[in-house]
């Protein structure tokens, strides 16, 4: 029924599947519209007691699709296709937009049921945005995590990085967008844990069949008291001016000096030309960032 992701139940869990392997799972709108409507189903299945999330292809998600693909969702049922709609044309209109798709990703953490992030490959960008959102993050020790656009095209919409790697990695990693491997990601506390790409996918089934041995209610009970810790803490009201913060971020000279390039050169140039400059991306979590003269980490 899905044209984007692929939705099954089996053994008590939903599992949800990115599916645009070719596109490395960008994320376009209608995947997150998507991803929001069988989060929802999956909640409301009483079969369900948790929900795995994980990609095709090599990577779980390497961003928010930036081509503009599958942008085109009506925000009502009812949409008039010759009316007069919001576009990008304001500040307010920006902010609008980042809001609606907050609101399908934001699906991860106001369901009742827990949601487990099964990451290999990349998770960059917007793939950060859905792992981070999840409860539980298991990812393969070579992953990547990292938000390379905050190099160049904005803040981040989703701000999650602080809850769980703390002010000053969340720092390290978004003011540079840098990014960690998966066996990094588990020691700065971003992930739960990271295993070898060839145990995976077991240790994700083992632990969601963990669950599957308790009553969803009280899955329920015990996920949203922590969530409301988080929102104690401010974790929600973030979320939300993350996105207003992002239209700042859209507004700067860098912004500017990015569009005009993509209007220039063509996408993959300019994200391949900003990219050199860091060399091969990567932060280092323990020792000195000894770099050679490319930017590349020397051991």
């Amino acid at each position: 029924m899905y044209e984007n992701i692929i939705y099954e139940v089996a053994d008590g869990r939903a599992r949800i599947t990115l599916n645009r392997p070719d596109k490395l799972n960008a994320l376009s709108l209608a995947l997150q519209a998507e991803l929001a409507d069988a989060l929802w189903e999956a909640d409301n299945n009483r079969e369900v007691h948790c929900v795995i999330i994980k990609g095709a292809g090599r990577a779980f998600s390497a961003g928010y699709d930036l081509s503009g693909a599958g942008g085109n969702v009506p925000a009502s049922s009812i949409q008039d296709p010759d009316g007069s709609y919001r576009g990008a044309r304001s500040i307010d209109d920006d902010a609008w937009q980042l809001e609606r798709a907050q609101r399908y990703r934001m699906a991860i953490f106001d369901m009742h049921k827990p949601v487990i992030a099964q990451v290999h490959g990349y998770c960059l960008a917007g793939g950060t945005d859905i792992a981070l959102l999840c409860d539980m993050i298991i990812a393969a020790e070579d992953a990547r995590f990292g938000f390379p656009p905050a190099r160049d095209l904005g803040a981040l919409p989703n701000n999650m990085w602080l809850y769980n790697a703390g002010p000053q990695w969340a720092k390290r990693l978004t003011l540079t967008g840098d990014t960690v491997t998966g066996a990094e990601a588990q020691e700065i506390g971003l992930i739960l844990k990271a295993v070898p790409a060839d145990l995976l996918e077991q240790e994700v089934e083992g632990l969601a069949g963990r669950m599957a041995h308790i009553d969803p209610d009280l899955l329920s009970a015990n996920k949203r008291i922590i969530n409301m810790g988080l929102e104690l803490m401010g974790a929600r009201t973030l979320q939300r001016m993350a996105s207003e913060n992002d239209v700042r971020g859209h507004n700067t000279r860098a912004a500017n000096e990015y569009r005009q390039s993509v209007k220039e050169n063509g996408l993959k140039a300019t994200l391949r030309a900003r990219d050199a400059k860091f060399g091969d991306g990567r932060a280092r979590v323990h020792g000195p960032e000894t770099r050679d003269d490319e930017g590349n980490l020397v051991d």
